[in-house]
C-alpha cells in the first residue's frame, strides 16, 4: 500500500510513478516462509503413482509436457489423464501443489527459438495459464537444458538465452499473478550457475529453484566419479553444497533454494581397480532406478559397497567386472535432508519418485529425516 501522505507530499507525475513501481513490486514472490518442501518430480502414469506415499509430499511434478509451436502442449491422452488423477491425489494429501514441467533432457528442442521473441513468450504464458485453469494444476516448472550453454546434442543455445530466460519468466510472473508457482530446474554446476541464469532478475519472481545437485558425473564424464555428492572434495569440486554457497554469495534467499537427490544410480565399465574404481577412467555404462539395484546386484555379484566420508557419498565398485556404481542410498539423503533443513534451504527434491521403491524407500528415508525437525 502507498501511504496517504504521499498524495499530499508528491505532484500526480511522481505518484504516478510511484504506483507504478508499487504494482511491479507487488508481482514479486517473497521467501517463503520456511515449510520445509519436499517436491517429488514424477515421470510416471496414472496407475502406478498409487503405490507411493504421496502424504509424505508437498509437490508432484509431473514431468514432461512440451512445446506445440509457441504454446504448451498436454502431448496425448495418457498426459491428461495422468494431470487429472495427480490433482485427485489431494483428497489424500490437502495440501499437495501438483506443478506441470515443460523440457527436460531432450525435450527442449525449441526452447531458445520459441523463447527468444516477445510474441513466442506472450503466446507460451498465456498457453500456460489455460493449461493450469484447465486442468486446476498449481504452477509451472521450466526444466530448459540450458540456456546460453550447451545441453542435449544439437538443441540451439545462445549467449542471449540468458535475458531471454528472464523475459519468459516475467511474462509468466505477469500473466500468472502471484497465485500460481513458478520454479526452475537448476543444472548444479559451475558452467550453468555462472551463465544460464540473470539470478538477481529472476529469483525475485519465482518460489524455487530446484538445483540438479546430480548428474554431476553424468554419461558423458569419461572418468567415475559421484553423480550426488553433497560435498565437494579436492577430486571433484561440484557438490550440492557448492551450488548453495554460490547462490548465497548472490545473496538468494536460501528459502528459495530447493537441493536434489537421485533415485537411480550411474554405473561404469572398464574401470581398473584402483582406489575402488572412484575417480578413475571409465565408460558410462548404464543408469539403474534405485527400486532394481537389489536385483541389479544379485544378477551382477561380486559389488563391494564403500562410503567417501568428504563427499557424503555411496558407491560400488565390482573388482571383477571392472564396474563402478554412482548412486544415492538412504543414509546419503538422510544426510542430504537434515543439510537442507539446519541450512534453512526450502526444501529438497528428486528425480524421480517412479525410480523409488513403494515401500521402505528413498522418499521414506527423506520422510523420517524431515520428521525430526
Amino acid at each position: 500500500m502507498i501511504p496517504q501522505t504521499v498524495f499530499r507530499r508528491y505532484s500526480p507525475f511522481v505518484f504516478l510513478f510511484l504506483l507504478i513501481l508499487s504494482a511491479c513490486s507487488g508481482l514479486r514472490v517473497k521467501q517463503p516462509e520456511h515449510k520445509f518442501a519436499v517436491l517429488a518430480y514424477y515421470a510416471g502414469n496414472e496407475a502406478d503413482i498409487d503405490k507411493y506415499p504421496v502424504e509424505k509430499v508437498t509437490h508432484i511434478i509431473y514431468s514432461f509436457l512440451h512445446l506445440n509451436g509457441n504454446q504448451l502442449a498436454v502431448d496425448n491422452a495418457a498426459d491428461s489423464l495422468t494431470i487429472r488423477h495427480l490433482v485427485a491425489l489431494k483428497s489424500r494429501n490437502p495440501g499437495l501443489k501438483i506443478i506441470l514441467s515443460l523440457g527436460g533432457w531432450g525435450g527442449c528442442e525449441t526452447c531458445s527459438q520459441v523463447f527468444s521473441t516477445p510474441a513466442g513468450r506472450a503466446e507460451f504464458a498465456v498457453s500456460v495459464k489455460t493449461i493450469l485453469e484447465q486442468y486446476q494444476a498449481d504452477g509451472l516448472d521450466l526444466d530448459w537444458e540450458y540456456p546460453s550453454i550447451e545441453g542435449y546434442p544439437g538443441h540451439q543455445f545462445l549467449p542471449e538465452d540468458r535475458d531471454n530466460f528472464t523475459a519468459l519468466v516475467q511474462e509468466l510472473r505477469n500473466v500468472l499473478g502471484k497465485h500460481y508457482e513458478i520454479s526452475f530446474a537448476a543444472g548444479g554446476y559451475t558452467d550453468y550457475l555462472e551463465h544460464s541464469i540473470d539470478w538477481q532478475a529472476v529469483m525475485p519472481l519465482v518460489n524455487y529453484v530446484n538445483i540438479m545437485s546430480y548428474d554431476l558425473t553424468n554419461g558423458y564424464s569419461k572418468t567415475t566419479g559421484h553423480h550426488a555428492p553433497l560435498y565437494s572434495s579436492v577430486n571433484m569440486k561440484e557438490s550440492a553444497d557448492r551450488a548453495v554457497h554460490y547462490l548465497d554469495s548472490l545473496n538468494i534467499p536460501r528459502g528459495k533454494m530447493v537441493i536434489g537427490a537421485a533415485f537411480y544410480a550411474r554405473i561404469w565399465e572398464n574401470v581398473e581397480n584402483v582406489n575402488n574404481g572412484l575417480f578413475q577412467p571409465g565408460t558410462f555404462k548404464q543408469a539403474v532406478d534405485f527400486k532394481g539395484m537389489e536385483t541389479y546386484l544379485h544378477e551382477n555379484p561380486g559389488y563391494a559397497e564403500h562410503w567417501d566420508s568428504i563427499s557424503q557419498a555411496p558407491y560400488y565398485y565390482n573388482s571383477d567386472l571392472k564396474l563402478f556404481m554412482t548412486y544415492d542410498n538412504p543414509e546419503s539423503v538422510k544426510l542430504k535432508t537434515r543439510y537442507a533443513l539446519d541450512q534453512k534451504l526450502g526444501g529438497i527434491m528428486f528425480w524421480e519418485l517412479g525410480c523409488d521403491k513403494t515401500e521402505n524407500g528413498l522418499l521414506e528415508a527423506i520422510s523420517s529425516e524431515v520428521a525430526l525437525k
